[in-house]
């Protein structure tokens, strides 16, 4: 398990698992329904991008997403 901590941090995570799955930004936006600039935006860590798309592509790459508490 992967400790997140800044959008940057995720961006990484998601290129990574993009780019092992053989995926360009192109086709995973189009199998998410959205452009390539979000997904390019969520890549390069920009704070501004929307969470529900940002959980969707977590989802579509298969990974998932757990909180805890701090201190746990």
């Amino acid at each position: 398990m992967k400790e997140i901590k800044t959008t940057q941090a995720l961006g990484k995570l998601i290129r990574e698992t993009r780019k092992s799955q053989g995926l360009t930004q192109e086709q995973l936006a189009n199998i998410l329904g959205t452009g390539r600039r979000f997904v390019l935006d969520l890549e390069a860590g920009k704070e501004s991008c929307h969470l529900n798309k940002a959980l969707k592509v977590l989802t579509m790459l298969g990974l998932e997403l757990y909180l805890r508490q701090k201190g746990e």
